[in-house]
Order: structure tokens, then C-alpha cells, then sequence
């Protein structure tokens, strides 16, 4: 018989256990260990024992989890307890098929309506994505992904419906890499140069409980002649990939470019310079995700020399259905 609980302080192995056997597909760090897991997971500030259900059997062997909680206010200095994220949901290969799966979400459910939560999502992403930043997605969360192959049946299976759609585009750093090049590329390149930009570093809350825990940096393009910062990404280490990867890796994210200076090339030149830069490192590939509403986002990735890869997609739990994003 199974049996659900609450996460204890000894379970750590288990979840970790779990986590590394489950075959989540190519967005999921493999080999985590413990202290990974512990630093990027349990040691949020806002991780709640309660929001971690457990499914055990007989002899208290674990057997599955979920993962849920919550994302931040407008501040991003608090959590808002509005809207509910189902972070993960993991069952041991043996014994799936059986309703564990489906218990533990309901379980999950439960524990985010009493918290407060008037709608509930399926996998966390930009901003509402309070776990597993730096452990799934890759650059970062982007709901579930399409590689992580039994979650979008599972999610539609038991009421939950596709909202966002994440697309997750890389570039090949190595020989044969592609090389970019345009006419508005090579404008913006003369007129600007590749600096740190630590002074525009997110210094909210919510940024350092997720991204300022990884290894990261900031990097932009300044006018030669002077002036404020044309665009800017952040860069993260993906070096939790690299067992499942095997290649070293970057995750870009938080492309963001000056309203005056868009549509002038400066977003395809910080990307390509910033992958012409790690590459110096050694870094063998580079990752971005966009938004599918975001046309401009993706637009601009693209013609930086990233293809995509996967997609990831975020699911809410709703009485009705909605009409379903069709896939590219």
C-alpha cells in the first residue's frame, strides 16, 4: 500500500535518488548529488516541507514526490500566494501506471488552494518558477519540457491544459560552429564594444534566491564613444549538464535591449559576441530559451546562430478546457 507525506530532513537521498534514475530527458542535470540538490532546492528561503509530498510504501521505501510552491509579488521581494506551481512530479519507473502520479498532484493541490492559490500552473518558468532553477530547463525552467517525454501526456491526462509555450535554442561553440554575420551586425559592432555590466545586475530578491546562486555574470555592450548601456544578458554556468551534455555549457538569458537602440542589431551582436567570448573558456555550446509569443526574442536568437532544440510548456489546472497550442 502507498502511503504520502511531507518532506522529512533525512529524505534528501531518496528525492536525489529518484531524481537521478527517472530519465527526465536532455533538460534535466543527471548525477546531482546532494549538496547540488540541497544548495539550489531545500535551501531556498521559502522551500516549505509541506509543499514537498512524498509517496512511500509498506516499508517506507520512497517511491515518487511533487514539488510545489509559489512565485514572487510585482516587487519580486515576496512570494504572492495567488498563483500555485507544480514544480515537479517524479514516480519511480516501477511503479508508474498505478495512480501515484495523479495522488501526488492532488496532494500538491490541496496544500497550494489552503495556502491561498486561486489558479495552479504545470511547470514553472520566467518569472513564476520558484524551484529547480539550475537542475531543469537548462538556461532556465521553461515548464515541462517535450523531451521530458511522459509529462505533457501525464499533465493533459488529469485537467491541465497548455498556456506557454518555451522554446530552447543552442549554438555549437566547437569547430564548425556557425559564423554570423550581417550589414546592421556590422554597424553596431563598430559602435560598440563588449564590457561587464555587474553595475546592472538584478539586485531584487527573487533574482538572488534562484540565478545568484549559480555561477553567473552579466555582460553588455557600451557605446564606444560613451553613454549608457546599449543591451545586456545574463550568463549562467550549466555545468550540472555536462554528464548528460558532455559538453561544457552556458545558458544566456535575460536578453534585454534599449527601447531606442532595438531593431539595429544590437541584440544579434551582444549574443554572438558573448558565445565568441566564452569560447575562449572553452565552452563548447551556448543555450537561450524565448518565449513563442516573444516573435522579436526568437527572431533575434535565431539570427544569432541558435537552433532549437526542445520546447517546454507550462500547463494550468482549469474546469474548462481552452484550445490547445498546436506544435510547430
Amino acid at each position: 500500500m502507498v502511503a504520502y507525506r511531507h518532506f522529512r530532513n533525512s529524505d534528501p537521498p531518496h528525492v536525489v535518488r529518484l531524481w537521478n534514475e527517472s530519465g527526465l530527458g536532455r533538460g534535466a542535470a543527471q548525477s546531482v548529488s546532494c549538496d547540488e540538490f540541497d544548495s539550489l532546492v531545500i535551501a531556498q528561503p521559502y522551500f516549505d516541507p509541506a509543499g514537498m509530498i512524498l509517496a512511500t510504501t509498506d516499508n517506507n521505501r520512497i517511491i515518487g514526490f511533487v514539488h510545489a510552491g509559489f512565485g514572487p509579488d510585482e516587487s519580486k521581494a515576496r512570494l504572492s500566494k495567488k498563483t500555485g506551481v507544480i514544480c515537479a512530479v517524479i514516480v519511480d519507473p516501477a511503479f508508474r501506471r498505478q495512480g501515484i502520479g495523479r495522488e501526488l498532484v492532488r496532494h500538491a493541490e490541496d496544500y497550494l488552494r489552503r495556502a491561498g492559490a486561486e489558479t495552479i500552473l504545470g511547470g514553472g518558468a520566467p518569472p513564476r518558477d520558484p524551484f529547480y532553477c539550475g537542475l531543469y530547463g537548462g538556461s532556465e525552467p521553461a515548464g515541462f519540457l517535450d523531451s521530458d517525454e511522459a509529462a505533457a501526456p501525464f499533465f493533459q491526462a488529469i485537467g491541465y491544459y497548455p498556456i506557454e509555450r518555451h522554446l530552447v535554442f543552442q549554438r555549437q561553440l566547437g569547430p564548425g560552429g556557425p559564423e554570423v554575420m550581417c550589414v546592421r551586425m556590422l554597424n553596431a559592432k563598430r559602435q560598440s564594444r563588449l564590457a561587464a555590466a555587474a553595475a546592472y545586475e538584478p539586485k531584487d530578491w527573487w533574482w538572488s534566491t534562484r540565478v545568484g546562486r549559480l555561477d553567473s555574470m552579466h555582460l553588455g555592450l557600451l557605446p564606444k564613444a560613451g553613454g549608457n548601456l546599449l543591451a545586456k544578458v545574463c550568463v549562467v554556468g550549466l555545468d550540472l549538464y555536462m554528464t548528460g551534455w558532455r559538453v561544457r555549457a552556458i545558458g544566456i538569458c535575460g536578453l534585454q535591449v534599449s527601447e531606442p537602440q532595438r531593431r539595429k542589431g544590437y541584440g544579434q551582436l551582444l549574443l554572438d559576441e558573448v558565445c565568441r567570448r566564452v569560447r575562449e573558456d572553452m565552452i563548447q555550446l551556448a543555450e537561450a530559451h524565448a518565449n513563442e509569443a516573444d516573435a522579436a526574442s526568437v527572431a533575434v536568437i535565431k539570427s544569432a546562430g541558435f537552433r532549437q532544440v526542445d520546447a517546454g510548456i507550462v500547463f494550468r489546472k482549469i474546469e474548462e478546457p481552452v484550445p490547445q497550442i498546436e506544435s510547430p
